[in-house]
């Protein structure tokens, strides 16, 4: 064991520590003797390396995030109610209902250990909302794979999916949206971001802080053990290296159904008045929680660390500090209210202990049978680490990579090119259906789902009574990231806001998780700057706020980064979830109209992707005015009964739009190409913007009437119709490209359905 004390760091000054094998630099090191006025502790140095990694203290993106809090309107935002530096953002979304939201990173622990990697991953975020005083309703899952053939997808994948699947169905909460995405650069290097979404009543607000001199400090949950020591702290603060060893700590073991009853224990302590502050433990453990809770208080906290309940009684206390073993939480508990506390943990067989108290010294002392191993201000352990401004530089190839436009790339022309390129892009698995994955999630338990994949957005009722209820979408096109970072990241938000206002939800609030490459190497960090940089623009133009997230750094293997990945969720607000669109569309005769204006946009495009091997040129510009409008337009159509489906274009263009509803509805539809555009253009064109939407023709005028006040190109292309395969001699329904082909859905439901169980099996597992 492992032990060293204040008194004994004082006297010897000069004793060699081995902070670089805990990811200090020599500066940073030096930093932490100088804020001591002494060599620090074992106990001390593990605490300052665990939350001064990159994945806890942020010290290379902070310079860089501030401007989310920077950039805000006049008056700042009316709805929020909690932002950046809690455990989760809080927006009001009236009637004395508020949402809390966030997504983050389980990158690494992920590629170690799949299953647990991602178990863990979902556990940790539903604690982030739950540390908040809000119940969890619901998770997601943005997900990124090396190509889909490749032997290390082959073994990340399935582990990953039985992961988020197994954690979150034990755990009763549904799975309502997230993507997958297939791209070479993921190969050793998986993405794994889990986003939740919990709602409260004001009132039940909860913030993480330790106040109120001599109320007590209760560590209650699981038991704590060497599972995770280092974990996610260490683990994604460096790059993987392919030639040789790298740091892997012990990644986290989960166990959902203890977290189920903390989530309940939790709960009812909170609505029992019984808590002054709650914190979740997560990255960094004990180390963070105790060291947050004082800094955000009032500055003092003793704890005796012996009191901890242990899974492994060899632990030493710096193993202790910094083990992320799941299922913990810190509250802060007056000692009158301490008994009642402790009843409740009972009564759900949660074990709670008394691990310290609040104090006004303004220091974390932190006491190991009788010797004190820990003695060090809070806020510079918490919040006041190194600040990096990190050397920035275009990536070299950056113009040549923008100067290959995909313009010179051949288009289908003929009849059987188009209907063979049409089929080939509902079979690639970027585009091919996802239902192997998320059919292993559950997505309707606790029964207030109201939308959940393959539609635009997942959608949970919040009132029972009124109907109110939220919608949540994640995206990011990390080909559009890569071309253009300023663009890709409002091309990003923009996607995600319209998937969120077609399904009849007013967009009012953003959590982004910011995957990317290392911060060492110049080229990255002049892609995350203008990535943030374009994300904050993008937020103000559409006044809607950035409430949280992560920043996820060290996506490499070897020198090979990820493709630049924001992925930004958008959450927004629905009055009745009665009035949700969705994307199947309905009845014979219903009008099939395309808003929103065509170009030949095809650079960073999966047409461009799939058919020809072909990443280059410049992704069009986001148009954030006009998505505003059709924001506007789909959320009136729905609230005043105009549209019966809606769907984004977005990824693989209008032919896979039409696709995907028409395999939704198992209903088949004639469309056509508007005058003036040729044919692959409108079917594989990603130019942003733009949405399906199909309308009653009781409501035609009403709706295009709306438009044209409005000024939003709105174009009939097609017409719902359940008798045209009989008409053209088959046997079930089609999908009619008038004037070219037709093609029956059950051939393109085979297509769009085979590809991920021929490439990982046909049975879930």
């Amino acid at each position: 064991m492992t032990l060293d004390t204040v008194a004994s760091a004082t006297n010897s000054p000069e004793l060699p520590q081995p902070f670089a094998e805990l990811g200090l630099r020599p500066e940073e090191f030096q930093q932490i003797r100088d804020i001591l006025g002494r060599r620090p502790t074992s106990s001390e140095l593990a605490m300052y390396s665990v939350m001064w990694s990159e994945h806890c203290s942020y010290k290379s993106s902070k310079v860089h995030l501030r401007q989310f809090g920077d950039k805000q309107p006049d008056g700042g935002w009316p709805q929020l109610m909690v932002g950046i530096g809690e455990n989760a953002g809080v927006v009001d979304i009236g009637d004395g209902w508020a949402v809390t939201f966030k997504v983050e990173s389980h990158n690494h622990p992920s590629y170690v250990e799949p299953y647990q990697g991602a178990a863990t991953g979902v556990g940790g975020i539903v604690r982030d909302i739950l540390s908040m005083g809000a119940r969890p309703l619901a998770v997601m899952d943005p997900l990124r794979f090396g190509a889909a053939e490749a032997p290390d997808t082959q073994r990340v994948l399935p582990g990953i999916v039985a992961g988020i699947g197994g954690y979150g169905n034990c755990l009763g909460l549904p799975n309502i949206g997230g993507e997958v995405f297939f791209d070479p650069s993921y190969a050793g290097n998986p993405l794994v971001n889990a986003l939740c979404v919990g709602a409260m009543r004001h009132e039940d607000l909860h913030l993480a802080s330790a106040k109120g001199v001599g109320n007590l400090v209760v560590l209650y949950g699981a038991r704590t053990g060497g599972d995770g020591i280092g974990g996610v702290s260490v683990l994604a603060s460096e790059t993987f290296d392919a030639d040789g060893p790298a740091k892997r700590p012990s990644v986290q073991v989960g166990d959902p159904f203890m977290e189920k009853l903390l989530i309940e224990c939790t709960l009812e302590v909170l609505a029992a008045g019984l808590v002054e502050g709650i914190q979740d433990l997560g990255g960094a453990g004990i180390s963070c929680a105790t060291s947050e809770l004082a800094s955000n208080g009032e500055g003092g906290m003793h704890v005796w660390l012996d009191r901890v309940l242990l899974r492994d009684p060899t632990l030493s206390p710096e193993e202790i500090l910094m083990s992320e073993s799941q299922e913990r939480m810190c509250a802060v508990v007056q000692p009158d209210d301490i008994d009642a506390f402790q009843q409740i943990c009972a009564k759900w067989e949660v074990e709670a202990v008394v691990i310290g108290e609040v104090t006004d010294t303004g220091r974390l002392t932190i006491d190991w049978h009788d010797q004190r191993i820990v003695d060090v201000p809070p806020r510079t352990v918490a919040h006041d680490g190194p600040v990096y401004h990190r050397p920035m530089s275009r990536p070299a190839n950056l113009d040549a990579l923008q100067a290959d436009s995909a313009d010179r790339l051949a288009r289908p022309e003929t009849v059987e090119e188009l209907r063979a390129t049409l089929l080939a892009m509902v079979a690639t698995p970027n585009l091919a259906s996802k239902s192997w994955i998320t059919d292993q999630f559950d997505r309707y338990v606790l029964g207030n789902t109201v939308m959940s994949q393959p539609e635009d957005a997942g959608m949970v009722r919040i009132d029972e009574v009124s109907g109110l209820g939220v919608a949540i979408s994640t995206d990011c096109n990390a080909r559009f990231a890569y071309l253009d970072p300023y663009e890709g990241a409002r091309l990003a938000l923009a996607e995600s806001y319209r998937n969120v206002a077609i399904s009849g939800a007013r967009p009012i609030a953003v959590t982004n998780c910011l995957n990317f490459g290392s911060p060492e190497d110049p080229e990255v960090m002049w892609t995350f700057a203008e990535t943030v940089r374009g994300l904050a623009d993008g937020c103000l133009e559409l006044s809607i706020p950035v409430t949280g997230g992560n920043v996820s750094f060290y996506n490499s293997t070897a020198d090979t980064a990820i493709l630049p990945t924001p992925v930004v969720g958008v959450l927004g607000v629905i009055d009745d979830v009665a009035r949700r669109t969705p994307m199947a569309w309905g009845p014979d005769g219903e009008l099939i109209y395309l808003l929103g204006g065509t170009g030949p946009d095809f650079d960073g495009s999966e047409w461009a992707r799939t058919m020809h091997g072909h990443l280059g040129g410049h992704p069009s510009r986001a148009n954030l005015d006009q998505e505003k409008l059709l924001g506007e337009i789909a959320i009136a159509a729905s609230r005043d009964g105009m549209v019966t489906a809606a769907h984004d274009v977005s990824d693989g263009g209008v032919a896979q739009a039409l696709v995907e509803m028409a395999l939704r509805a198992d209903v088949g539809a004639r469309v056509w190409a508007p005058d003036g555009i040729e044919a692959a253009t409108l079917l594989w064109s990603e130019t942003p913007g733009r949405a399906i939407m199909v309308i009653p023709r009781t409501e035609e005028m009403r709706f295009s009437q709306m438009c044209a006040a409005r000024g939003m190109p709105a174009a009939r292309i097609g017409v719902v119709d359940s008798g045209l395969g009989s008409d053209e001699g088959f046997d079930d329904q089609v999908l009619q490209f008038a004037g070219l082909f037709t093609i029956a859905l059950s051939e393109l439901r085979l297509a769009h359905e085979a590809t991920l169980p021929r490439l990982f099996g046909s049975s879930l597992s």
